[in-house]
């Protein structure tokens, strides 16, 4: 069986944005500020793409997907965080905005595909699992009809 893990990330990705925002909007959606907001103090501009809350979502269910154990939301704030230019000063790393994953988790745990291990942060329910593997096999036999010597992975 084919996981979430084995499919491009970026493809994955696209798709999980596609599904949480056909199949999972009245739980998943940007607040009225998002449009206006930067992702971090390092970014000049806020994102220009109109649907960047549901790449940011998707992004956040395949990052933990992949980790063995529960992901707070200062290590999301690392994740996504970037170098700030100071002029003519030296680049520094700054973390993201806590706000954005704080946001995007507390949806995607009333969407039932997220839960919170207390003390440690949080992690994917089997219905949030599910939901990265069906999509991954999707992309996965999308791929075979463009490629079919990957028919044997499958």
């Amino acid at each position: 069986m084919v996981t979430a893990l084995e499919v491009p990330a970026d493809e994955l990705i696209k798709e999980l944005a596609k599904i949480l925002k056909e199949q999972y909007g009245e739980y998943v959606k940007p607040p009225a500020w998002a449009y206006y907001a930067k992702t971090g103090v390092h970014k000049e501009k806020p994102p220009e793409d109109p649907d960047w809350w549901y790449v940011r979502a998707a992004s956040i269910l395949r990052k933990l997907y992949k980790s063995p154990e529960p992901i707070g939301i200062e290590t999301f704030r690392t994740i996504y965080g970037g170098r700030q230019n100071r002029g003519s000063a030296p680049e520094h790393f700054r973390k993201g905005s806590g706000s954005i994953p704080r946001k995007i988790l507390q949806q995607l745990e009333k969407a039932g595909l997220v839960k919170k291990v207390p003390r440690k942060g949080r992690t994917l329910t089997p219905a949030g699992r599910s939901l990265l593997d069906k999509a991954a096999k999707e992309i996965f036999k999308r791929l075979v009809e463009t490629r079919p010597e990957l028919k044997i992975y499958g």
